[in-house]
């Protein structure tokens, strides 16, 4: 397909706006160990990739002693693992893979789109590197921003098979196969989804259906997908076997359809009203989701139409980018981190209609500003994370180093109640849990020990258990505690009669 792009804008044009995105990614860069991991998703996929470069296990993810993780395959855990042997375990080094996901998805995006025009791809990349979801998940402990970079790839790599020069087009369907194969080890079958609905979409409303099967090597690159992400699939059911019940029909069918679901192994669903992506896609796109509208309309006498040969390029943008809203439109278990894989679709969907606005404010006043505006948010938000002493809110890396500070040999740190995912990352997995009042006493009734409690759950100790604990650090979702010898000896039970 021929397209006449908008005249370009010179590199010097270009460089202020550049710099002010480039800022940004690096700001975010340098907010990576600012801040504690999160509880409960950032804790948990930490520890995960804790385990599996402690193990050398890289098969099967493992969220706790003997206990497998099922609930995603291994891609986002493998890089944070590797980043551990690489850098060692920390905050910084358990987030800086994901931050290159990042990297890497700006970069897909700016070839693609610089093929067209550099003013294009310019706007593009700071569209998506602005967006409030982007900016929070590039360097975030997930595996969504993962599953966005494959997308990212198959998307791409799909269109310019298509359109690309010829001689081009052998390696845009290997980038198509890496980029579905990453999907599928990031997040499972729902990558064949939110790729394969736009494409369905743009072949039948273009008249492309046949010419798709023409053009591409289907059979060759289905079978190199299936390769390169199958032999994982296989490998960890062997190892644990029920895995594939749980990943394909709990994950995958119940989790989408039963709102509230209680299958959830690790957690909880999330239940929302059917819909609510839409709200979530309208947060996770801001700024833009407002400055953009206003833009278009303030300067809706100086847009140019796109030319005609640039319409099924839309098309295809927006069902790709519409694609997460859809999918999960009926689900009631949504995240607005589902949104992320149809960001950069949006991105160069909107570049394409700003890149022929004859003005400068677009770079000057609209895309720089809200570049900044969303870095200066972010990182106001980890300024405030620390003032305002909200870690011990969301993670316990702090009372964890408060037990450590103080602990004697072989006073154990335990939760009563389930334990949370950093208390076990920030303790490299020795902090024990007991989920009943008898456990706890039995456990104490072996020595001392640091207990670690949340206060609504105090009344559910027995009085001469809770008057014997001594309060050490308060605040915050987890009390610390300490039960010294004469509580343990209280405890023991008597010697029998002889």
């Amino acid at each position: 397909m021929s397209s006449t792009p908008p005249p370009d804008r010179r590199s010097s044009e270009l460089r202020p706006l550049l710099i002010v995105v480039a800022v940004a990614v690096l700001a975010r860069l340098a907010t990576l160990g600012m801040y504690p991991l999160v509880d409960p998703t950032e804790s948990r996929y930490a520890e995960i990739g804790r385990r599996m470069a402690e193990l050398g296990d890289w098969i099967t993810p493992w969220i706790g002693d003997s206990v497998p993780f099922w609930g995603k395959p291994p891609f986002s855990f493998w890089l944070t693992a590797g980043s551990f042997k690489l850098f060692g375990i920390g905050e910084f080094s358990a987030r800086l893979p994901h931050w290159i996901c990042g990297g890497l998805l700006l970069g897909v995006l700016w070839d693609w789109a610089a093929r067209r025009s550099r003013r294009e791809a310019a706007i593009a990349v700071a569209l998506a590197a602005g967006s409030a979801l982007f900016f929070a998940e590039t360097g975030a402990v997930t595996t969504d921003i993962a599953l966005a970079l494959g997308m990212m790839m198959a998307m791409r790599g799909f269109w310019l098979a298509m359109h690309a020069p010829v001689p081009a087009r052998g390696r845009e369907e290997w980038i198509l196969i890496l980029g579905m194969a990453i999907g599928l080890l990031a997040k499972g079958p729902l990558a064949l989804v939110l790729a394969g609905l736009p494409i369905a979409v743009w072949a039948i409303a273009t008249g492309n259906f046949r010419r798709m099967f023409a053009t591409l090597h289907w059979k060759c690159a289905l079978l190199a997908i299936l390769a390169l992400s199958v032999p994982w699939y296989l490998l960890a059911e062997a190892r644990t076997p029920g895995f594939l019940d749980y990943f394909i029909v709990g994950e995958h069918w119940d989790r989408f359809l039963v709102s509230g679901w209680t299958g959830d192994l690790y957690g909880h669903a999330h239940a929302f009203p059917r819909g609510t992506i839409w709200l979530f896609a309208v947060l996770a796109l801001l700024p833009w989701s407002v400055l953009v509208p206003v833009a278009a309309w303030r300067w809706r006498s100086l847009a140019q139409p796109a030319p005609p040969e640039d319409r099924s390029l839309l098309v295809y943008l927006g069902a790709w980018a519409l694609a997460p809203c859809v999918v999960f439109t009926l689900s009631g278990n949504v995240l607005w981190t589902y949104v992320l894989p149809g960001i950069p679709a949006a991105a160069m969907a909107a570049a394409i209609w700003l890149a022929r606005l004859p003005t400068e404010r677009v770079e000057r006043r609209l895309l720089a500003g809200g570049v900044a505006l969303t870095a200066a948010v972010g990182l106001a938000l980890v300024i405030a994370y620390d003032a305002g002493h909200w870690e011990r809110e969301t993670s316990t890396r702090a009372l964890v180093h408060d037990y450590e500070s103080r602990r004697g040999d072989g006073e154990p740190l335990v939760f009563f109640g389930k334990r949370p995912p950093s208390g076990a990352f920030y303790s490299d997995g020795q902090a024990g849990e007991v989920m009943t009042a008898a456990e706890l006493q039995a456990s104490l009734a072996e020595g001392p020990a640091w207990v670690a409690v949340k206060d609504r759950h105090l009344e559910r100790l027995p009085a001469h258990v809770l008057d014997a604990l001594q309060p050490v650090v308060r605040g915050g979702e987890y009390d610390l505690y300490y039960a010294g010898p004469h509580l343990s000896q209280a405890l023991a039970p008597s010697p029998r009669a002889h």
